[in-house]
């Protein structure tokens, strides 16, 4: 049973961040409120626990914090906020309790967002600093970490990186990614209303700021029509109230099916990337995390009210397609 928590969360949510999401002119009246009081550095909270240095990259801040000694593990952790949103407070919390159970070191890139950049610039800053990574790290101890839209680009990272024939990262962990923005699935307009945060009005606004004017059934926003074989050992946490999760189960279907070794976490009652939130299940979602990391973990997690659910026939029959940008 979800916890009381939870439900407060909910409720808050479904009263506030859920009119963001309501229509394109809302997203457009948040977007700019946020602009106003956006601040990207760690918390002075975050700061006083580690050793933290700044980088730029195209022009980009790209924080750094170290690692434990003698550890030589990675993550390129990438923040969501439906491509137009800066970094939050939660994200940075998450991310030091991370880098407090691993001991690894992690990289945050604050990469450019729309309206002001879209597509090319994100994947042209994130894409360097893959590749400055690599120069520093070997690829089998990097791992990709991303929630929501940072979870997209983890995959499409990884995608454009096979294609260029770079070495590819070890592990994927994607909490509540958004993996096809081209809506194809039915059942996500079912998920739509008992999602007590996204709306699919604000959600099409955010992609079409964002997409550069891409196909929404190309591989580079919706990976999901990609080639998954490229794709290295997944972590996958999806919520059962988060209009994402019909297309992150298919996801993790075709991803089997592809050869890639899925482990799944379907969390009941839970909503959007909630392993940012300071609950019960973002606590058994976090132990998972780091578990998954440093374990051999088994292909599915069942138990903790975790669960496989497999999309409907009419959904796991959709093809799968590869495209490139007009």
């Amino acid at each position: 049973m979800p916890s009381l928590k939870s439900h407060v969360v909910s409720f808050v949510l479904r009263h506030s961040r859920k009119k963001a999401f309501s229509s394109p002119e809302n997203l457009q009246r948040w977007i700019a409120a946020a602009r106003r009081t956006e601040d990207h550095h760690p918390p002075v909270s975050v700061q006083q626990r580690f050793n933290i240095e700044t980088r730029t990259v195209d022009g980009f801040p790209v924080y750094e914090i170290a690692p434990r000694a003698g550890e030589r593990k990675r993550v390129l952790y990438l923040h969501g906020g439906a491509y137009v949103f800066e970094i939050t407070p939660y994200h940075w919390h998450l991310i030091a309790d991370m880098a407090d159970r691993l001991g690894y070191a992690f990289t945050v890139p604050i990469y450019p967002i729309a309206p002001e950049h879209d597509f090319h610039a994100m994947f042209g800053m994130v894409g360097d600093v893959y590749r400055r990574m690599l120069g520093e790290t070997e690829a089998e101890d990097i791992v990709f970490m991303g929630d929501s839209a940072g979870g997209n680009m983890a995959v499409v990272l990884t995608m454009m990186a096979a294609e260029e024939g770079l070495p590819l990262p070890s592990r994927h962990v994607l909490i509540s990614p958004g993996l096809d923005v081209s809506l194809a699935n039915p059942e996500v307009f079912e998920a739509e209303r008992n999602d007590p945060w996204l709306g699919i009005a604000g959600g099409r606004e955010a992609i079409r700021l964002y997409s550069a004017g891409i196909d929404p059934t190309d591989w580079h926003i919706s990976p999901v029509y990609g080639d998954l074989s490229v794709l290295p050992r997944t972590l996958l946490l999806a919520g059962s109230r988060d209009l994402l999760t019909p297309d992150n189960l298919i996801f993790a279907q075709k991803a089997r099916a592809a050869g890639v070794e899925v482990e799944l976490v379907h969390e009941e009652g839970m909503f959007h990337v909630w392993p940012l939130i300071n609950m019960p299940e973002s606590r058994r979602a976090r132990e998972r995390i780091v578990a998954f990391l440093t374990e051999n973990p088994s292909p599915l997690v069942e138990g903790a009210r975790a669960s496989f659910e497999a999309p409907s026939a009419e959904a796991s029959g959709q093809s799968l397609q590869s495209e490139h940008p007009g």
